[in-house]
C-alpha cells in the first residue's frame, strides 16, 4: 500500500506536539458551499515524525517502516509496521492522507480545486474524538499553548505602487511609491517558516508590479505555504498563472465593481481596467485556479452592484459583495464620499432580504452567536494570530492600520516583534470591557468591533473612540432583523 499527504493538507511539527489542518481557514469559499471541510488534529511528537517523513512524496508501507525503525530501532519491525499501517490508514479515512495500491491509484486520489467538477469529495468517516471541523486553528492553539498567541497568518504588502486610483481606496494615493526589497522579502519568509507560519498574503499597491512577484510566489510554495494573493489583475501573465497552478493550496481575491466598464473604470480612475481584470478572471476559472471576487457597495455602484453578483455566480465563483468602506489611515477622510449612508444601506437590505430569504435569518444567527457577550474577550484577531508588513519593512497590526507602526523588520526579527513589541503588548491586552459604550449598547449582538475603523476615521488615530457610523449600521441591523 501506498501513502500521500493530501496537496491541500498543511502540517507543522512544534515543540511538543504536531499539527494538521485542511487549507480551511485560509482558502475561499466554494460558490455552492459543497467544500468537504476535513478539519483540524493534534499528534503527539511521534505521530508527527510519523507524518513527517511523508512530506510530499508517495511512499509504500515498507519504505515508511524502514524510515521509521531507523529512529525507533529498538522496537520490533512486525510492531512497527503494523502501528504505522494503522495509524496512515486512519489519516487515511478522516481525510488527512490518500492511499492506494500503487503510486498512481494513490496519486488519482488527491484530487485538487476544479471549477469543472465541483463535487462534494468522499473521506470516509471522520473520528470525532480526534477531528473537530468547528474549531478554528487560532482556538487549536489556544488549547495546546494554554493561551499564549500564536503568530499564524503574515499579510504582506511587496508594492505600495498602483497602476489603479481607486477612489474608496485607504491607502493615501500619495504614498503609492514603494517596493519590497528581494532580499528583504526573502528574509521575511525565512523567518515565516522558521516560526511555523501558516499563512501568507500578498498584496500591494498592486503586487504584479513588482518584477520578483513570479519569483516571490515560488518561494512562497517552496516554503510550502498557504497564500492568497489580493490583486487587481491587470497585469497576470501566462507565466504567473503557471505558478499559481503549481500550488494547490494558493488563492486569488480580485474587485469588480460593475460589469458596466465606464463604471468600473470610473472607480478605478484607469482606462480599460474593466476589460483586464475581467478577462484575467476567466483565465484563472479556465486553470481552476480558486478564485474569489470582491465587489464593494458604494454611491456609484449601489444600483448594479448584484450584476457582479449574477455574472461570478454564471461563472462559479464566489463574489462578496459589503457595504463597509473605513477611511485613509492616513486619517484624511476624502474617500468616504463614496460611502453609503444609512437610508442607503437600509434599501441595500432589503433588497437583499427579498432576493435571499436567508439573508435576515443569517443575521439573526449571527447576533445569537454574539449573545454570550463576554467582557474579557478579545477585540479582534491583530496581534493574536495576524501581523501586516509593508514594502519599507514597516509592521503594522493589520493593512488598513498603517499609521501604527510596532516595528521594522530591519531592526528586529519577526519573532522579537511579536513577542516583545510594546505596543503589540498594548493591543493584545485590549479586551471588549475597554469599550464601555460597546459593553451597555443595547444593539452589541449586531456589531462587529473593529479598531482600525475607529483609528482611521479619528483624527488622532484613538482606536478606542467608538465610530458612530458603524454603531448606526449595528442599530440597522438590528430594526430589520426585529422588524
Amino acid at each position: 500500500m501506498y501513502y500521500k499527504k493530501k496537496s491541500k493538507i498543511l502540517f507543522r511539527e512544534y515543540d511538543t506536539f504536531g499539527y494538521i489542518t485542511d487549507n480551511r481557514n485560509f482558502g475561499y469559499k466554494l460558490l455552492n458551499n459543497s467544500e468537504n471541510y476535513i478539519g483540524d488534529k493534534i499528534l503527539s511528537k511521534v505521530g508527527s515524525y510519523f507524518i513527517s517523513i511523508l512530506d510530499k512524496k508517495i511512499l509504500s508501507l515498507n519504505e515508511l517502516t524502514e524510515k521509521i525503525r531507523n529512529k525507533f530501532p529498538d522496537i520490533d519491525s512486525k510492531i512497527l509496521k503494523q502501528d504505522a499501517e494503522e495509524f496512515y490508514n486512519k489519516l487515511v479515512e478522516e481525510g488527512f492522507l490518500v492511499s492506494g495500491n500503487s503510486k498512481e491509484e494513490c496519486n488519482s486520489r488527491d484530487t485538487n480545486f476544479s471549477y469543472k467538477n465541483n463535487k462534494i469529495e468522499h473521506i470516509g468517516s471522520p473520528n470525532i474524538t480526534s477531528v473537530s471541523t468547528n474549531k478554528s486553528t487560532q482556538e487549536f492553539f489556544e488549547e495546546n499553548l494554554k493561551g499564549k498567541p500564536k503568530l499564524t497568518n503574515v499579510h504582506i504588502e511587496i508594492s505600495s505602487r498602483c497602476n489603479e486610483r481607486c477612489i474608496h481606496c485607504y491607502i493615501p494615493h500619495e504614498q503609492k511609491i514603494n517596493h519590497i526589497d528581494p532580499d528583504l522579502f526573502n528574509n521575511i519568509i525565512e523567518q515565516c517558516k522558521n516560526l511555523n507560519l501558516l499563512h501568507i498574503t500578498i498584496s500591494g499597491g498592486e503586487p504584479m508590479l513588482h518584477k520578483e512577484f513570479y519569483n516571490f510566489l515560488k518561494k512562497c510554495r517552496e516554503s510550502d505555504f498557504s497564500v492568497n494573493i489580493l490583486s487587481n489583475l491587470t497585469l497576470l501573465t501566462d507565466e504567473i498563472i503557471e505558478e499559481m497552478k503549481l500550488n494547490p493550496l494558493l488563492g486569488v481575491q480580485t474587485s469588480l465593481y460593475s460589469m458596466n466598464s465606464e463604471i468600473h473604470d470610473y472607480i478605478t480612475q484607469t482606462e480599460g481596467s474593466f476589460e483586464k481584470t475581467k478577462n484575467s478572471i476567466l483565465k484563472l476559472i479556465k486553470n481552476d485556479i480558486p478564485l474569489q471576487i470582491s465587489c464593494p457597495i458604494i454611491k456609484q455602484n449601489k444600483d448594479c452592484y448584484n450584476d457582479v453578483v449574477n455574472w461570478a455566480n454564471n461563472q462559479g465563483v464566489y463574489a462578496g459583495d459589503d457595504y463597509i468602506i473605513i477611511a485613509r489611515y492616513n486619517h484624511t477622510t476624502q474617500n468616504l464620499n463614496c460611502r453609503l449612508s444609512i437610508k442607503e444601506i437600509e434599501d441595500i437590505i432589503i433588497e437583499k432580504s427579498i432576493k435571499d430569504t436567508n439573508y435576515i435569518s443569517n443575521i439573526k444567527a449571527e447576533a445569537e452567536q454574539n449573545t454570550n457577550y463576554n467582557p474579557d474577550d478579545y477585540v479582534c484577531s491583530v496581534c493574536e494570530s495576524t501581523l501586516c508588513i509593508a514594502d519599507n519593512g514597516n509592521v503594522y497590526p493589520c493593512a488598513g492600520w498603517q499609521d501604527y507602526v510596532v516595528g521594522n523588520m530591519r531592526q528586529n526579527t519577526l519573532n522579537e516583534i511579536w513577542e516583545k513589541s510594546e505596543k503589540v503588548k498594548y493591543l493584545r491586552n485590549l479586551r471588549k470591557k475597554d469599550f464601555p459604550k460597546c459593553l451597555k449598547c443595547p444593539d452589541k449582538e449586531y456589531c462587529t468591533m473593529c479598531m482600525v475603523r475607529n483609528a482611521n476615521e479619528h483624527p488622532a488615530g484613538d482606536p478606542l473612540v467608538v465610530n458612530e457610523y458603524f454603531c448606526d449600521i449595528a442599530k440597522l441591523n438590528k430594526k430589520m432583523a426585529l422588524k
